[in-house]
């Protein structure tokens, strides 16, 4: 059978609620909910106040990693002052995982490129998770969605130079393009691989910028909303995106996210995921109005 995808045009705080609970998917035990903190300057993040309804819902701890990168959350500090600036620290009990060392090494026995993946050790405190995404363009990847929260989004600032350098923290800026986006696949693939299937995703196409909600500096949003998507399979729901994205074939914004897809390959990321075999690109959108 393929996988469900179910999708509403509606974009409300409770309409992802109430996906969340058409799903019918139980989250046991204590629950991760990876959310992007928003770098700060950034216009374009989903903010606390809309995730909260299926937060609330979940009973989960919202949960981050630093970045590997220069600006307000590269240190934990500086990380946990804008999670406090924006809001997050003040609605939810937050948890920044990779706050304090030694790292989580999780084994990728079938990676393409890597074989071992980074993530902040407080990720062993977990027995699922609950994957928040805004799904837009990327600087780097094309795009964002659920692949990229799993991988980029779950490492630790060490491990996100490790999969951008493809294993080489030094090639961070210089690794081969396509072996990154291959180095994220396998990265998220060891993630899908510790939860066994105790984890769901939401992917939120609204405010679709060609640039990430890492950047202090982004773009306006191109594209009008198109909806919210959930399901148990983040392959599928990453796919189903791109497909509603060419598929807005009236929405002169579209292009220009789609230059952004295009030129960075995005789709080899998903490609490369799906050979992994942590999910597939078939699915059956199933529409809720």
């Amino acid at each position: 059978m393929k996988p469900k995808v179910f999708f509403s045009r509606t974009i409300t705080p409770e309409k992802v609620l109430e996906l969340y609970q058409t799903l019918g998917k139980e989250l046991p035990g204590k629950t991760a909910i990876k959310v992007h903190s928003g770098e700060t300057g950034n216009q374009n993040f989903l903010k606390p106040e809309f995730w909260k309804p299926v937060v609330d819902y979940v009973g989960g701890t919202v949960v981050e990693c630093n970045t590997a990168y220069e600006g307000t959350r590269e240190t934990t500090e500086k990380h946990l002052k804008t999670l406090e600036e924006h809001g997050w620290s003040k609605c939810f009990s937050v948890d920044l995982l990779d706050a304090e060392g030694p790292d989580l090494e999780l084994s990728i026995p079938k990676g393409k490129k890597i074989q071992k993946n980074f993530v902040g050790k407080d990720l062993a405190n977990y027995d699922s998770m609950l994957v928040l995404s805004h799904f837009k363009g990327h600087p780097m990847g094309g795009f964002g969605g659920a692949i990229k929260q799993l991988s980029i989004g779950v490492a630790s600032s060490y491990g996100k130079a490790y999969i951008h350098g493809v294993g080489d923290t030094d090639a961070f800026w210089t690794a081969d393009h396509d072996s990154f986006l291959e180095a994220m696949a396998d990265a998220a693939s060891s993630v899908v691989e510790y939860f066994k299937g105790n984890a769901v995703y939401i992917n939120v196409m609204k405010n679709m910028s060609v640039d990430c909600d890492c950047c202090a500096v982004a773009e306006d949003p191109c594209m009008k909303d198109i909806g919210i998507l959930i399901s148990e399979d983040p392959i599928a729901i990453d796919q189903a995106c791109l497909d509603l994205v060419y598929a807005a074939t009236d929405d002169p914004g579209r292009d220009h996210l789609l230059e952004r897809i295009e030129s960075r390959n995005g789709v080899h990321t998903v490609e490369a995921a799906a050979d992994l075999g942590f999910g597939v690109r078939e699915y059956e959108l199933i529409e809720v109005d």
